[in-house]
This record gives C-alpha cells, structure tokens and sequence, in this order.
C-alpha cells in the first residue's frame, strides 16, 4: 500500500529547480516547481480502479510525482522518465516504490515494453515541448504514439503567457494529429504562472506506429 504524499513545492524543490534551470533552461523550462493546484488538475483523469499502467515524463522535484502516488490503486503500476540523474536520486529518495529512471522520454514505448507496461493508459508529462529541439519534440510525441492504448490519455499544460507562441500552437497540432482528437482545457490560475492543463484522449481508430 502507497503512502499518500503532499504535491506542495518546498523552498528546496524551488533551488533544485532554479538551479537545474540555469545549468539546461531548453529541457528544465521552468523557474519554479508546480503548484498543488496544477498538479491536482493535471491528475483528475486518473482513475483508481481502471488506470493500471501510468507514465510520468519529466518529473523533475516530483510536484506532479506526488498527486500521482496518491491516485494509483492497487493494481496500477507508476514509471516516471527524467534525463536529469539530480531529479531522478530525488524522486526515488522521496518515493522509494516509485520505479523511476534516468532516460530520455524519446524511449518511453520501449521503456514502457521493457517493463510489461504497454500499451499505456496515461501519460502526464511535465516536459518544456516548447522549448526542446524539434527533432527531440517529433521523436518524444512518436513514442508517445506508440506506447499509448487507444481510449488512453495524454496531459500536459502550457503557460498562458506562451499559449499563442508559434511552437506552442504548432505543439498542439501535431498532438491534434497524432491523437486524432482536440484537448480538453482547463485554466488554472493558482500557479505561477498560470497555466492551460491540456488533456488529449487517443482515438480508437488510430494505430500504434
């Protein structure tokens, strides 16, 4: 049985963040951690009873980690995906049955089939898509593809400062395409910055690639 966790940001997740911003701002992409807010938006679609199979990408200090622990059941089986190995030794120090491992969320299908994990349910990521190189981005949402079950979801949010960007907008239609559906919005506004949870659901006719 998993111990419920707090999804509150303390001032060492804000250093650790801030610090690991200024050493790689393309694939950290953000000053502070996670509200609880964002994090509880991000986590509704989860289900305990029929989410068995859950992928975290970027988990960085784990505002996003903890709101997931607290909704897995029984059964479900948790893997986070972090390239940082600082946020990955916090992750695992924090939530020792959490199975989390230093890769590139590029691997995800195969990180996932690895593990009897496939296909997924969800994933939820935190990944910076508007700041990571394109060839990165293309890779990372064609995994994605491939290791989530039609009728399965995918969540991200965008801050609304940068919700008109041109990579932002573009990010959005190449998951449109990929999922062969439109997000679920939802604003939240306790969080800084505010922030778009976005929430695509693959339909039951696209293919895994």
């Amino acid at each position: 049985m998993r111990e419920a966790s707090s999804t509150g940001a303390g001032l060492r997740d804000h250093f650790l963040l801030f610090s690991r911003f200024l050493r790689s701002p393309r694939t950290v992409g953000a000053l502070t951690a996670s509200s609880r807010a964002l994090a509880e938006a991000m986590v509704t679609g989860l289900d305990h009873g029929q989410s068995r199979h859950i992928v975290e990408l970027g988990p960085g200090t784990g505002a996003l980690t903890g709101a997931i622990v607290d909704r897995l059941g029984t059964d479900s089986r948790f893997l986070a995906i972090d390239i940082d190995p600082r946020f990955v030794q916090q992750i695992r120090k924090r939530w020792p049955d959490v199975e989390c491992v230093c890769a590139s969320a590029e691997r995800v299908d195969a990180l996932a089939a690895e593990r009897s994990m496939t296909p997924v349910d969800h994933i939820v990521s935190g990944l910076p898509f508007v700041s990571l190189p394109l060839p990165m981005t293309r890779e990372i949402l064609a995994s994605i593809g491939r290791a989530l079950r039609p009728g399965g979801t995918f969540t991200t949010f965008q801050y609304v400062h940068g919700y008109r960007l041109p990579s932002a907008v573009a990010f959005r239609a190449r998951m449109n395409a990929l999922m062969g559906s439109t997000p679920h919005r939802y604003l939240v506004v306790r969080n800084f910055p505010p922030a778009l949870v976005l929430t695509w659901t693959k339909g039951t006719d696209q293919v895994r690639s």
